[in-house]
C-alpha cells in the first residue's frame, strides 16, 4: 500500500535535462590541491614554453670552431684563426648557459664548439711563436749575412788599400837618385851611374854641332842563383822640362850595349851615349829596365853638372 504525498507539502525535485544526457562528458570536478600535488622542480612559465628553442648560439660556435680548427692547419695563417677560434668560444659559453636554462637544446653542440674554438686559439698561439722563431731566425741570419758581406767588402777595401799602398811604395822605390840600387824580381840589381861629358869620335851619328853629348853608364849585378836574361832596350834620357835625347853612334869605341844573359853572380856595364840640345836643363832622368817582358822601367834623376 503506497503513502500519497500531501497535497500541500514539497514536491520532489526532478534531475536537469543535462543530468538527463546520457552522452554528455562528465563535469569536471575541484581543483587539486597545490599542496597535494606532485612536486615539479623547475615550474615553467608557460609563456616560455611556448617560445621555440634558441640554439643560434651553439650552431654559431660549432662553425666558428670547425673554421678555426681548420685555419690553425695551415700555419702562416694564425693570424686569420685567433678571430673566429675566440667568437667560438664566446658563443660556445652563451649556448652552454641557454641550455642549462633551458632555453636551447643543443648543448652538446656549444660545448663542442667551445672546445673547437679553445683549440683554435691555442694553434693560433702555436703557429704564431712558431712564425715569430722562424722570423727572428731569418732576421738574424740576414743580419749575420749582411755583416759577413760589409766585412768581406771592408777586407777588399782594405785590401786594396793596401795593395795601392804597395804600389806606390814600389813606385817610389823605383825612383832614384844617379848612383842609387834598384833590385828587380828576377835577382837582379841595376845601378846608373851620375852621366859624364862624352866627346864623340869624328864619325857620328846622331849629334848635331852645339849639342851636349853625355855618357850614361848602367851597371848589372845577377845576385840570384840562376842565370838571368838581360833583353834589354835602349836607356831612354830626357831632361827636366821633358826634351828627349837623341842617342848617338860615334867612331869612339866608347859604347858598349847589355844583350843575352847574365850569369849568377856575373856583372855586365853598359855605356850608352845621348846628345842633348843646347838648352837642354841641367837636371835629367833616364829610365831604363834590363827585362823589358818581365819587369818595369825604373828611373834615375839628378843634375849633371855639366853646365852648358
Amino acid at each position: 500500500m503506497s503513502v500519497s504525498p500531501p497535497p500541500d507539502g514539497p514536491k520532489p525535485e526532478e534531475p536537469a535535462a543535462e543530468a538527463r544526457d546520457p552522452w554528455r562528458p562528465p563535469s569536471p570536478g575541484p581543483a587539486p590541491d597545490p599542496a597535494s600535488a606532485p612536486w615539479s622542480p623547475y615550474p615553467m612559465d608557460p609563456l616560455l614554453a611556448a617560445r621555440p628553442p634558441r640554439n643560434g648560439m651553439g650552431i654559431t660556435a660549432l662553425v666558428l670552431g670547425i673554421v678555426s680548427l681548420v685555419l690553425g692547419v695551415f700555419v702562416f695563417l694564425f693570424w686569420m684563426t685567433w678571430l673566429p677560434g675566440l667568437l667560438a668560444v664566446i658563443f660556445g659559453i652563451i649556448g652552454m648557459r641557454r641550455h642549462r636554462k633551458g632555453l636551447a637544446t643543443n648543448g652538446t653542440m656549444a660545448t663542442v664548439g667551445t672546445v673547437l674554438g679553445a683549440l683554435g686559439l691555442v694553434a693560433s698561439i702555436a703557429c704564431g711563436i712558431f712564425v715569430a722563431v722562424l722570423a727572428k731566425k731569418a732576421v738574424d741570419d740576414t743580419r749575420a749575412q749582411v755583416k759577413k758581406v760589409e766585412a768581406s767588402v771592408e777586407a777588399e777595401r782594405e785590401k786594396a788599400r793596401q795593395e795601392a799602398e804597395k804600389a806606390e811604395r814600389e813606385e817610389k822605390a823605383r825612383h832614384l837618385a844617379f848612383g842609387g840600387t834598384y833590385s828587380f824580381p828576377d835577382g837582379l840589381k841595376v845601378t846608373v851611374a851620375k852621366p859624364e861629358r862624352h866627346t864623340p869620335g869624328r864619325v857620328v851619328f846622331g849629334h848635331a854641332k852645339g849639342n851636349k853629348a853625355i855618357e850614361v853608364t848602367v851597371t848589372v849585378v845577377n845576385t840570384g842563383t840562376r842565370r838571368a836574361a838581360t833583353d834589354a832596350g835602349l836607356p831612354h834620357v830626357k831632361d827636366a822640362d821633358g826634351a828627349q835625347a837623341e842617342l848617338v853612334i860615334d867612331s869612339s869605341g866608347r859604347q858598349k850595349l847589355i844583350t843575352g844573359y847574365v850569369e849568377p853572380g856575373q856583372t855586365v856595364v853598359g855605356r850608352y851615349h845621348f846628345s842633348l840640345p843646347p838648352k837642354a836643363a841641367d837636371k835629367i832622368e833616364v829610365e831604363f829596365s834590363p827585362n823589358l817582358e818581365r819587369s818595369d822601367y825604373s828611373y834615375w834623376s839628378g843634375p849633371t853638372g855639366l853646365g852648358s
